[in-house]
């Protein structure tokens, strides 16, 4: 897999302890097979469109919920921030499909 947003999501999961493994990654917050990081990296492809939505979804949903706290602010707007870098991946990818005719 290439460096991506994806892989800072899953990098401040598990420094959290949010999740211990890429497969609980996969599963948990990208609602995909176990093994669907690991095949990114594998054949060395972006995560889908409607992967990264997925994890912009979750992101954002509990980044608000912890803003909402004074405890987990800091972290909250982390997640944010996340969220808002998977909805930029996701409209440079959209791009991509509708400007260059990019077909796969």
């Amino acid at each position: 897999m290439q460096k991506t947003v994806l892989n800072d999501v899953f990098e401040l999961l598990q420094q959290i302890g949010a999740v211990s493994s890429e497969s609980k990654f996969s599963r948990d917050w990208l609602c995909r097979s176990e093994c669907y990081v690991r095949t990114l990296r594998f054949k060395r492809v972006k995560p889908s469109v409607g992967t990264l939505a997925i994890c912009a979804s979750k992101l954002q949903h509990y980044g608000r919920c912890m803003t909402a706290t004074e405890v987990h602010t800091q972290l909250g707007n982390r997640f944010i921030e996340l969220s808002e870098r998977c909805h930029k991946q996701i409209n440079a990818d959209a791009v991509g499909w509708w400007k260059d005719e990019v077909r796969v």
